[in-house]
Parts: structure tokens; C-alpha cells; sequence
């Protein structure tokens, strides 16, 4: 693969949640970049946040990959899940969007059977979506955010998990869940979305224990600072200049630079890992 590296971010900002296409400069997410090698072929794969970002770049190289892909999104980034979708199918990929609010358990419900309706049963679930906003002080977090924050970021991949894991048991699949480099290195004004990334690194070392005894694999992929429309759409302008370049690589990561360790995860390659988290994080640790 190769690509322009994220040098220096200049300042900008975007209404939440962000699009794709008011990104400057443009990520990469594997459109052109990403070389499939069949490692993916006849698998089932649902992505939560398929839209944008990471979750796009997974959908996408999975679907190079080889891969069936359902991504979910909220209603609001149709624009962004109709590009996602009509690029993988432009490449000869097969993908369908469903749009979700993902913070009430019967969407979630209903997600769950909705896609595995429409790709007949399912190999991956790959919990992305994710909510945050920044604030500098405890005092000035919205209560409705916290709330926000931990139903789209924790509760909703435990319930996704929950209504899926008979699927993946008869498939021996795979979960993979996007935690974060904020989990060890926790930002100030990041602060509840900090501590739900921390919660899904626990729940995924739970969730393998319990699910590997019905030949489910569960892990994590732990992201730095990637460019995604999150970024713009939820920090102040002053804070995405620059972004990413306090990490020892010195730069941003692009979205298909993340979706690697997915693929490698939901691959037969990784058959015997389980209860892991994999950093991709320009340099910063993750233990």
C-alpha cells in the first residue's frame, strides 16, 4: 500500500457528526490503496459506524477482502453510507446499509436481525460506532452526554454481542471491538470517552474467556489518533491543528492504516488469538 503521509493538520472544524468529504486533508480509507488477497472470501461481516472513518475503512478493505459487509449508521451520515456503499460495490464488493441509533437496546435488537436477515447469519461483528465531545472541566460534561456517550460506546456493543453471539457460535466467528489509545493515556477533555474505552477493554478479556468456550474469537484493535470527521466535528479548531503530531511517528494515521489489524483479526490467520488488544497508535503504548 502506499499513500500520502498526514503531515501537519491544519485547523477546521465541521458540524457533529462530521462528513467525509469537508476533510482536509482527505483520508485514505483503501479505495484505491488496498489490495485484496481473497483472506476475507465468503465471510459475513457487520460494521457498526460503516459510514465514515474507521469503520469505512474496515468495510471497505474487507469487502476487498473478500467479505458479504452490513454497515450500520445513524441516520443523519446517509450521504457518507451511500459513498461507502456504492464504493465497495463499484469494486465488485458486496455491501448494504442499514441506519441506526444505536444508544436504545431495541435498535439494536433490530440491527442484529436486520443484517443477519440480509447476509444470511454472520462470521464478523465488528463494534466501531462511537460518540465523544470535548469539554475542559468535569463540571462543564452535559449529564446527557455522559449518558450518550456510554449507551453508544459500551452499551451497545455488549447488547449487539449479547443478540449475536448464537450467530457467531454457529459460525465460529469473530468479534473485534475499537477501544483506544484513550484507554491507557486518558485525555482530560476526553474524559467519559476515556473511561468507556477503558470498559470495552475489560468487557472484550470477559467476553473471550466466556465466548472462546463456544469457539467465538474476541478482540480489541485500539486506535491513536486517526483523521476522521469525528475529529473536526468534535474538537475545537485549535485542538485539530496539528492533530496527531505528538505521537512518536509524528503524524495522523489514516483510516486504512487502522482497518489492517481488523482484517487480520477477523482472518483465519488470527485462529488463535483471543482476548487481545492490537495498538495502532503512531507509537504510543497501549499496556
Amino acid at each position: 500500500m502506499t499513500r500520502a503521509k498526514l503531515r501537519r493538520i491544519p485547523a477546521q472544524s465541521q458540524n457533529w457528526p462530521g462528513t467525509t468529504a469537508d476533510l482536509s486533508p482527505a483520508p485514505d480509507h483503501g479505495e484505491t490503496s488496498w489490495v485484496g488477497r481473497g483472506r476475507l472470501e465468503n465471510k459475513r461481516v457487520l460494521v457498526t459506524g460503516g459510514d465514515s472513518g474507521i469503520g469505512r475503512a474496515v468495510a471497505i478493505t474487507m469487502a476487498k477482502e473478500g467479505a458479504a459487509v452490513v454497515i450500520a449508521h445513524l441516520p443523519q451520515e446517509e450521504a457518507d453510507a451511500e459513498d461507502t456503499v456504492r464504493t465497495i460495490t463499484e469494486a465488485g464488493g458486496s455491501a448494504h446499509r442499514l441506519a441506526s441509533d444505536l444508544t436504545e437496546l431495541s435498535a439494536n435488537h433490530r440491527l442484529a436481525k436486520d443484517a443477519v436477515k440480509l447476509l444470511g447469519g454472520l462470521d464478523v461483528l465488528i463494534c466501531n460506532a462511537a460518540y465523544q465531545m470535548t469539554f475542559d472541566s468535569i463540571e462543564a460534561f452535559p449529564p446527557e452526554q455522559i449518558q450518550r456517550t456510554f449507551a453508544t460506546n459500551v452499551f451497545s456493543p455488549f447488547w449487539l454481542i449479547q443478540a449475536l453471539a448464537g450467530e457467531l457460535e454457529k459460525s465460529g466467528g469473530s468479534v473485534i471491538v475499537t477501544t483506544s489509545v484513550q484507554a491507557y493515556e486518558p485525555s482530560g477533555h476526553l474524559l467519559d470517552y476515556a473511561a468507556t474505552k477503558a470498559a470495552l477493554n475489560n468487557m472484550v478479556v470477559n467476553l473471550a474467556n466466556e465466548l472462546g468456550q463456544r469457539g467465538v474469537r474476541v478482540n480489541a484493535v485500539a486506535p491513536g489518533p486517526i483523521w476522521t470527521p469525528l475529529i473536526p466535528s468534535t474538537m475545537a479548531p485549535e485542538k485539530v491543528k496539528g492533530f496527531g503530531t505528538d505521537t512518536p511517528l509524528g503524524r495522523a494515521g489514516h483510516p486504512v492504516e487502522v482497518a489492517a489489524a481488523y482484517v487480520f483479526l477477523a482472518s483465519d490467520e488470527a485462529s488463535y488469538v483471543s482476548g487481545t488488544v492490537i495498538g495502532v497508535t503512531g507509537g504510543r503504548p497501549v499496556f
